[in-house]
């Protein structure tokens, strides 16, 4: 007689589109209590990103939109530990119908319907750029941004990695960090390779990539290889599914959803300034002293000009 067989263990289901969105990070990085298919991270990721929208309101239209059938969906809401589709889908909608960010869209789309004007035009990016911000502060995930500012303030050498459109975030992140702390570089910053780059990083240096939709693949292996390799690595990227989100140890996700004609990283900048915050906050005594030797040294090479006077003026 064959003997009984344990129940498959179960995960508690997150109860909050927080706490659903930090799960699908976990599963990214292999740390989650659940594994899935290549197809259902997908699914999950991009339902993430609906949060709120109406289109959630029905399994068969969601599957549609997502080109996956219920059945996936079903699935997935079970390996995520909910009873099924319908309780998977109330956290899902436990966000305004509305969605983040439709009080600018709706103002965008006003302003074009008079025409599509530079002002128009202007208008609408201008929204859409808000209304990342505002995805991005609904979506905060505070314990990956905590994990990820320890990791760079306590790291002896911190190296940025950014190509095309993402070069200028990651020198702008190198920028700011440099203000409050040494041995900031952005990798290859020599021309020497990206392979020189990561052989010179110890195991306590840092690696943050920076890419999003469809990503730069050799911004992905670069990270990839850093894992492997046991350096320590922080993702700033836009999805779950991001490629860069498996190879992290902290990820922050950054929605740049724009009518701009390539990937926007207006929010991405944003995103950048508060980890320079958060970095310079986590180290106050030392941010101060470093800022006060910048600014020592700035006016003894008169680098910068001096607002005029009223005679000036005259």
């Amino acid at each position: 007689m064959t003997p009984p067989t344990d129940p498959p263990a179960t995960v508690a289901p997150p109860e909050t589109l927080t706490e659903l969105r930090s799960l699908a990070v976990a599963i990214a990085q292999g740390a989650g209590p659940v594994t899935l298919g290549t197809k259902a991270r997908h699914a999950l990721s991009r339902v993430l990103e609906m949060g709120g929208n109406p289109v959630l309101l029905s399994i068969t239209t969601l599957a549609e939109n997502l080109s996956v059938n219920p059945s996936t969906l079903t699935r997935l809401a079970h390996s995520l530990g909910y009873s099924g589709f319908p309780a998977f889908q109330q956290v899902l909608l436990s966000a305004s119908l509305a969605g983040p960010g439709a009080f600018y869209s709706q103002h965008a789309r006003a302003a074009l319907e008079a025409g599509s004007t530079t002002h128009a035009r202007a208008a609408r990016l201008c929204r859409e750029n808000q209304a990342n911000i505002e995805r991005f502060f609904d979506r905060f995930d505070e314990g990956a941004f905590d994990a990820a500012v320890a990791m760079i303030v306590t790291a002896p050498r911190v190296v940025m990695h950014g190509i095309r459109q993402f070069h200028a975030v990651a020198s702008f992140l190198v920028h700011g960090l440099r203000m409050i702390r040494s041995d900031v570089t952005l990798l290859d910053a020599d021309g020497l390779g990206t392979a020189e780059g990561l052989t010179q990083m110890g195991p306590d240096d840092v690696l943050i990539s920076t890419s999003c939709a469809p990503y730069s693949a050799q911004v992905a292996e670069v990270a990839a290889t850093a894992r492997r390799l046991g350096l320590k690595t922080v993702a700033i990227t836009d999805r779950t599914s991001s490629p860069l989100v498996g190879a992290s140890r902290a990820a922050i996700l950054v929605a740049h959803e724009t009518s701009f004609l390539s990937n926007s990283i207006g929010a991405f900048i944003v995103a950048v300034e508060c980890l320079i915050n958060a970095c310079a906050a986590a180290r106050p005594e030392s941010t101060r002293e470093a800022l006060r030797l910048r600014d020592r040294m700035i006016d003894t090479l008169g680098i910068e000009l001096s607002a005029p006077g009223p005679a000036d003026r005259a």
